[in-house]
Formats: structure tokens, C-alpha cells, sequence
């Protein structure tokens, strides 16, 4: 029987201080995650949190501020919460890939917030130390981004992040996949 790890990134209170209207895609998201804890708690598998304490001193993810507590949508006790500063939840305290490999997990399935950030850089280096990564695209929401004149809206950025995704780092698929293929 598979042990596939979900690893939840990110789903922190201060993101929503980045939900101007239009700027953010995916409303569903949220209650797309929480569908997902719920699958993996139903058949007692591996469910990792990820929190980014940002560093920053004005940041609203920075430890002791309420923007760091995670949603209301992440429930429950996770088997491991790993605390990160940068984009990758393998660079974070405790060490990810070291936990996994402990307990025999070469299997995860990501969600969490930002699709485009913290999630695809995390899916990266999964598929990168030869993890079997699923990527669950609409249990993710980004925001919109601009650089150097041009601006891309969130749909934009997920929908380039899943194209970048599949097939090389992860398998890109909805939550109703994801725990369809759980069994």
C-alpha cells in the first residue's frame, strides 16, 4: 500500500492581506486542502504543515505575529511541522527529505499557498531527489505578479506553473483525482 505524504505549504492567516480583489485566483482552494487532510486522515496517511517564518522584520509571516498562525482550514494534528524561511519546504527545520526518508515515504502530494512560490519550488526539488510528486492544482491559489512591465494574472501563473510541472517534476491533477487515486 502506497504512504503517500501530503505535504500542506504555506496555508497561513497572512496571506489574506494579499486577497485584493482580482489580484487572487482559486477561491476554493481553502476548502479544496481541507478535502484533502481530511482523505489522508481517513486512511491514516502521512500529513506534513509547512510554515514559512519569514525573517523579514516588517513581513506578516514573521514568527509572533498573528499573519504566521496557520487557517482555520488545517485542522488537526499533523505527523510533522516543518518550519522554513525560504521556498522550499526541504530547506526547513526539521529536515524534510531525512524525515521522509525515515519513515519510507518516496511519495507526496502538495497543496498550499503560493501555487507559483513556495508549492512549485517545493514540487521541483521533490521530483529532483526522485520523489513521486502529485500536484494538486486547485488545493493551490497565487496572486497576481508584475515585473518589468508586464503583469500576469494568478490563473496565468498557475496555469504556467502546471504546464512547467507536468511530466518533469510532479503529476498535475485536481483534488477529486488526487483522492480518487488514494483509493
Amino acid at each position: 500500500m502506497s504512504k503517500r505524504a501530503l505535504i500542506v505549504i504555506d496555508v497561513q492567516q497572512g496571506f489574506s492581506s494579499y486577497d485584493v480583489p482580482g489580484e487572487r485566483n482559486n477561491p476554493e482552494c481553502e476548502a479544496n486542502i481541507t478535502k484533502l487532510i481530511d482523505a489522508w486522515r481517513a486512511r491514516g496517511l502521512p500529513i506534513v504543515f509547512v510554515r514559512h517564518d519569514s525573517k523579514e522584520p516588517t513581513s506578516v509571516l514573521r514568527p509572533g505575529q498573528p499573519g504566521n498562525d496557520f487557517k482555520s482550514a488545517l485542522t488537526g494534528t499533523p505527523d510533522l511541522v516543518v518550519s522554513k524561511s525560504v521556498n522550499s519546504a526541504f530547506y526547513g527545520t526539521p529536515d524534510l527529505d531525512v524525515w521522509l526518508e525515515a519513515n519510507g515515504i518516496n511519495e507526496l502530494a502538495i497543496c498550499g499557498i503560493q501555487t507559483n512560490m513556495c508549492c512549485d519550488v517545493t514540487a521541483r526539488m521533490a521530483g529532483n531527489l526522485g520523489y513521486d510528486v502529485w500536484f494538486a492544482l486547485d488545493a493551490t491559489h497565487t496572486f497576481a505578479k508584475e515585473a518589468n512591465g508586464i503583469k500576469l494574472s494568478a490563473e496565468q501563473l498557475a496555469q504556467a506553473t502546471a504546464v512547467n510541472l507536468h511530466g518533469d517534476f510532479a503529476e498535475v491533477m485536481s483534488t477529486a483525482e488526487a483522492i480518487e487515486k488514494l483509493g
